[in-house]
């Protein structure tokens, strides 16, 4: 048997019902991140430059490392992406991901996530479906109904 490998470009669209600064404060403010990417406890703010830890929820070792690559508040923010938190993905270098966010129609907004993988084969495949899915899920269920999707 055959497998497939993740590609290496991953494009998520989904609408949320919220404006641009709600989405944008929800992906850069860390009381709102705990409850809207999983296990992630903090992001980094929208600073071009600025590098964060990302701890594990129980603050035992890092579930990554960021750094901010580029941001429009609140349309734009683009950063690295490293997950220390699985020794294959710690090896690989950086991979990039792009959060754009474009105003639509009736207070909903078009959130597109596309993160590149050129040279992480290990975190292209750990991340592609249900990876992203949990993460943007979890922003949208937060956003949408004040409720985190997970405990």
């Amino acid at each position: 048997m055959t497998t497939t490998p993740a590609p290496a470009t991953q494009t998520y669209h989904l609408f949320i019902r919220a404006t641009p600064q709600q989405i944008w404060d929800a992906l850069t403010q860390p009381e709102h991140s705990a409850r809207t990417c999983s296990a992630r406890s903090s992001r980094p703010p929208a600073t071009v430059g600025y590098a964060v830890s990302v701890p594990l929820p129980d603050r035992t070792a890092l579930w990554g490392d960021d750094t901010v690559l580029d941001a429009d508040p609140p349309h734009r923010l683009v950063v690295s992406y490293r997950g220390l938190y699985n020794p294959d993905l710690a090896t690989e270098p950086a991979s990039r991901v792009t959060w754009q966010i474009e105003p639509d129609q009736d207070g909903v907004c078009l959130l597109t996530v596309v993160h590149d993988h050129s040279t992480t084969p290990n975190t292209a495949a750990r991340v592609a479906g249900p990876g992203w899915m949990r993460v943007l899920s979890g922003l949208k269920t937060h956003l949408e109904t004040g409720t985190a999707l997970n405990a």
